[in-house]
Formats: C-alpha cells, structure tokens, sequence
C-alpha cells in the first residue's frame, strides 16, 4: 500500500478551505478589473536562461531548475514579473500600450518551509507596462489599496521608497557600488534581522562595523526623491488613504531589478510580514525586448493575505457553508424521478442543488441523507415522501434549526432565493 502523504511545502485544500480561497481570488479579480487590468496566464515551465539572473543570487538558488526529456534545461515559475516581461517582448506589436494586466497563478521556490511560507503558493500580481509615469504607481497603489479594503482590511500601513535614494548614495559618492549590493540585500532583513542583524551582515562582507553603521545611518537619513514626492501628491486625493502612506528610507525590496519606487504593505493588527509589495522595473523588459519598457507592478502574497483574514475573522460565515444550497434526498425508488425532476427544477432557477446518490434503506431511509447534508454543511434539505407526492408539495428543513415546513415548489424556490445567509425557514 502506498502512504498517503504530500511533500513538506505543499498542501491540499479541502473544500472550506478552498472556498475561502476562491472568494479572495473572486474579490482580487473584482477590484483589479474595476480599475481596467485584463487577466494573463503564463506556463509553469520556462526556458532557464529566461527566469535565471533576474531575481538575484538567493533567488537562483531557491528556483526550481532542471533537465527536461527534451533535454533542455527549464525552470518552474518562480515569480510572475519576468514572465511578464518575456510575454510583452514576445508579443509587444500585439498588446495595447499601457498594458495593464493581472495574474494569479502558483509560483514555486524551494525554500525553507515555515509559517507563511512554501514551496507552492499562488501570487496575485497587477502591472501596467510601457508608460513611465508616477501616476501609474500611484494607481498600483491604489488598487492594492482598494482590495485590501474589499476584503475587510482597515487598519494598514504602505511604506514607500525609492531605489533611487540608494543609488544616489552611490553618485555622490558617500557610498560604493559594492557596498551598496551588499546593503541593500541586508537592510531587506531589517524587519526579521533588526538593526544589530543588518550590522553583522555587513561586517561578514568584509566592511568595518564602524563603516558599516555609517551606510546604514546614511540610508536612514535620506529623504524623498521627487518621484515619491509625486507619488505622495497623487494619493493625498484619495481619502481613504490618509495616515496609511508612509515613506522608509530602509525599503529595498532584495530583487535586483527593481528600478524607482517600491512599495510595501503591513497590516497593523498582524505583524507577520508584507501582505503585498512590488515596485517599478524599467529595465527587465528590455533585457528581453532589447529596448527599455517601463513597467510597475505589485504582487499580493495570497496566503499571507488569507492567513491574516482568519487571523482577525474577515471571511464571511457563510463560507462555512457548503457551496451546495439544498440537498433533495430520495425516500424510495419510487419516488426517486420526482426527486430528480424537482433537483432540476431547482437548478434551472438558479439554485445549487445536490441529489442524494448514496444507497437508500428502506427502514429510516432519510437517516443517511441527513447526515450527510450535515456533514457537508449543506444548509437545506428538501424531502419528498409519499405524503408530500400526494398533496403536490415538499418538505423543506433547515439544518441549522431544525425546523421544518411543507410548502410548494415555487414558495420553497423565494424561500432559498431570499435566504441567502440566514438559514431559517420561514
């Protein structure tokens, strides 16, 4: 016999489970179609020279790399940006300027299982493409914003910065080039490492402790540069984002081929980590299309966002519930094509109905069924026995509390149209 098991980083999701995830996905989807982007799926599997040198040497190192029958060498998705970047070279004469598109899809890492962190997850990204103008991250921002609050978040913070104010560091020569590498990659820890860790990191790259406090002091004094000076004025306009903007000049967002502003996103009341982050990268596009084309984006960690959903009671009970909204059970054979016909009837106005096909006793035959709409969360059952055939009419009964009528057809189809939360009969 074969163990029944799944490897470390990967998870099945059970049908409650998976509904919480697909009313994420379905809010996700609503507020980024609201602001015009279109969806977009890509391959798991891409050419490893494609996904290879653009996330930095950690993310080399945790991509999913090898040798496929063809032999060729390929790589699983590890994020959705650069095969963005691969589809808008590939097909640029074909796709509208600005190209504002979506993506949810499961991206893989070989990383270090942990709370809130696997080897398979899904991320949810929104990027406009081919326009270099802040009031393009202003509307990422935005719509990240918007969906944070379509799916109950109030109390969040997103930091802003730019890479810029690393790498005027490096212009006016207060910093080097490769001291800046290595600082940028261990400031992105500052939040799991604290300022000491930043400290450590440095001097394990071979500067000085005291040069390395002076990096690091030099990077918490820089001010806004003028783009996030514009982007600050685009979003003061927006209410609902008053007090939730706010620029850290310790930002760096670790993945290399960030450019210009870059964002993050906390929630106050779950200090486990960014729910969202991205930023704009006005160069990766050309690394395949052999001309620069600006682009902006943003990426939800979706298990992030769900965890923290549960964490403070966002999904709505209904959820609980099983996606079916009545279960027609079937007393006898002979009444089972009127069972039938009514499960029909139902769907035909719109209602999620299951039939009952399991083995019918003929002692209690309405035991089983019972339990097994309860099991499955189902909240109404419909019963049609000889009685009911009779006088034209069926039982209905909540499973919540238990009470039950005899109605018509059509007053037991307004009963399940109006009671779309509240499970009571009426």
């Amino acid at each position: 016999m074969i163990k029944p098991q799944i490897l470390k980083g990967f998870r099945d999701f059970l049908p409650q489970e998976a509904r919480k995830r697909q009313y994420v996905i379905d809010k996700f989807k609503s507020v980024f179609e609201s602001f015009g982007f279109e969806p977009l799926e890509t391959p798991v599997l891409e050419y490893e020279e494609t996904l290879t040198g653009k996330y930095g040497e950690e993310g080399d190192q945790l991509m999913y790399r090898f040798e496929d029958n063809g032999k060729r060498r390929v790589a699983m998705r590890y994020d959705q940006t650069v095969p963005l970047s691969r589809v808008v070279a590939q097909y640029q004469n074909e796709l509208p300027i600005p190209f504002k598109r979506y993506q949810i899809q499961q991206v893989w890492r070989a990383d270090k299982p942990q709370k809130g962190r696997y080897r398979e997850f899904v991320q949810c990204d929104i990027d406009t493409v081919g326009i270099n103008s802040s009031v393009a991250d202003a509307e990422i921002i935005t719509t990240a914003a918007k969906s944070l609050e379509a799916l109950g978040f109030k109390n969040f913070t997103i930091l802003i910065n730019d890479r810029r104010v690393f790498s005027e560091l490096i212009e006016n020569g207060s910093v080097s080039k490769e001291e800046m590498d290595y600082a940028v990659v261990a400031v992105d820890k500052l939040k799991k490492i604290g300022e000491d860790g930043v400290i450590v990191e440095l001097v394990t790259k071979g500067i000085s402790e005291k040069r390395a406090e002076e990096i690091f002091q030099l990077i918490q004094t820089q001010e806004k540069t003028d783009t996030l000076q514009d982007i600050s004025n685009y979003l003061e306009n927006i209410l609902s984002l008053k007090g939730k903007i706010k620029f850290d000049p310790t930002l760096a967002r670790g993945l290399s081929y960030y450019t210009g502003a870059i964002f993050e996103t906390e929630v106050d009341e779950y200090p486990v980590g960014s729910i969202c982050s991205g930023g704009r990268y006005d160069n990766l596009i050309g690394m395949f299309a052999g001309k620069q084309i600006p682009a902006v984006g943003i990426s939800f960690g979706f298990d992030r966002t769900i965890e923290a959903m549960d964490a403070l009671g966002l999904f709505p009970a209904d959820l609980a519930v099983s996606v079916t909204k009545v279960l027609v059970t079937i007393f006898s054979e002979d009444l089972k094509e009127q069972s039938l016909e009514t499960a029909n009837k139902l769907r035909e106005e719109g209602i999620n109905t299951e039939v009952y096909l399991g083995e019918i006793k003929e002692k209690n035959p309405l035991e089983k069924q019972l339990k097994y709409a309860d099991q499955k969360k189902i909240p109404y059952v419909i019963i049609l026995g000889p009685e009911e055939a009779e006088k034209n009419i069926v039982t209905i009964k909540s499973l919540q509390t238990r009470e039950q009528k005899q109605k018509s057809l059509d007053e037991v189809i307004n009963i399940l149209r109006a009671n779309k939360v509240s499970r009571e009969v009426k």
